[in-house]
């Protein structure tokens, strides 16, 4: 396993991830969904401001008390804040003054002394930049794609994938198993607690689905075949006029291209697909004659991997390079179940209770991590979850099917 990430580490991180780019492009909002970058610069510090130094460091000061509210997230609790369709029209602070808050609040941060509960609420907000780390690198993505000049956010070539290993299918013995965790190790709470369920036997791919695959679907009718689709997933087809992969557009000299973090290269045919919906990936196993597996049957199948051994970010190219072995890295995989809680599950008292169980409702969860995913923050029981139709995050497919065939 990887050594847990520091508070210093994590904040220096963050801000290696911003090398190269100028106070416009962190400034762009292109879609609701997504937030500027130093909106996330500034998020990220609030965090910390909020539930470690205001209410435990006496005398600290904040630069501004307009932050409180510019920079909440979701966080009732803690009072008002700036709609997230709008924190594109945040002009000011500058980049200079956020970037000058962060070294405020990392200073004020070296004097509190970090134990007991105070070190769990740094640990978690270490986490937590983690995930604006990689929530900072797909917006990035997204709001160069709508450019365009479509800028690189990464520098230096894509290399072209090695075909992945034969496919295969990989035999799981069913049964009473435990999931989810009680041990000492940070997690968050939407892993908890550990409880038993019986999961009948299964196959599970030993690779991810590759873009030569998902064009198969699509040049044999995939997007223009309703019985492929969820009744949802096939409303969101008809209304977006979807008919291909997020990033994915023709082109009269190379036929499909995609726009990645290193800007649009033709698409690579051995690359795992990635930037598709949980309809996309739904309809996709339909078509291939098997199914999503659920969030246990991957949890049970990626138990004696360790995660430690796939590639993470800033590890080499800022996309998917590798269709398999690994269960980690690479591409999120969408599974075909509900984000709920656990049996028994609590969220945290107080504000920070917040942070997951009130989103356990519409959504769906993905496993495993992704090439933008920190090292250090995913483990066998780590949930992600997202909106079924929302493709622009770094997410993929991986297939399975019942029994022991």
């Amino acid at each position: 396993m990887s050594e847990p990430p520091t508070f210093s580490e994590t904040r220096r991180l963050t801000l290696a991830l911003i090398e190269g780019l100028g106070p416009e492009d962190c400034q762009v909002q292109a879609m609701p969904d997504v937030s500027p970058t130093k909106w996330h610069l500034a998020h990220t510090t609030w965090f910390f401001e909020t539930f470690v130094l205001e209410p435990h460091l006496p005398g600290y000061r904040t630069p501004s008390p307009a932050y409180k509210a510019l920079f909440n997230s979701y966080y009732e609790a803690v009072g008002p804040k700036h709609p997230r369709p709008s924190r594109g029209e945040l002009s000011r602070p500058t980049l200079a003054e956020v970037l000058a808050y962060r070294e405020h609040v990392d200073r004020s941060m070296a004097e509190v002394s970090l134990e007991g509960e105070l070190a769990s609420l740094v640990e978690l907000g270490v986490h937590h930049e983690q995930q604006h780390q990689e929530l900072m690198v797909m917006d990035i993505q997204y709001n160069f794609s709508r450019n365009p000049l479509r800028p690189a956010y990464r520098s230096g070539p894509l290399p072209r994938c090695a075909p992945g290993p034969t496919p295969r299918w990989l035999a799981v013995e069913g049964g009473i198993h435990t999931f989810g965790t009680d041990d000492h190790h940070f997690s968050f709470d939407n892993e908890r607690p550990a409880h038993r369920r019986l999961v009948d036997s299964f196959q599970i791919s030993n690779r991810l689905v590759t873009n030569a695959e998902m064009l198969a679907f699509l040049e044999d009718g995939g997007y223009r075949t309703p019985s492929l689709w969820l009744s949802d997933g096939w409303a969101w087809v008809q209304q977006g006029a979807v008919g291909a992969p997020l990033y994915w557009h023709a082109s009269d000299s190379d036929g499909w291209c995609e726009h990645t973090a290193h800007g649009d290269v033709p698409l690579d045919p051995h690359a795992p697909v990635c930037h598709v919906s949980a309809f996309e990936a739904a309809a996709f196993a339909e078509w291939a004659g098997a199914r999503l597996p659920t969030e246990h049957e991957w949890e049970l199948a990626a138990q004696g991997e360790d995660p430690a051994g796939a590639r993470w970010l800033l590890e080499g190219p800022c996309h998917p390079t590798t269709a398999g072995p690994r269960f980690f890295g690479e591409v999120w995989q969408w599974t075909r179940s509900a984000y709920e809680p656990y049996p028994g599950f609590r969220a945290a008292a107080g504000a920070v209770g917040e942070y997951n169980g009130k989103f356990m409702c519409n959504q769906w969860v993905l496993r495993g991590g992704s090439c933008a995913t920190p090292r250090g923050h995913v483990r066998s029981t780590y949930r992600n979850f997202f909106y079924p139709q929302q493709r622009w995050p770094f997410t993929g497919i991986r297939l399975a099917r019942s029994g022991e065939r």
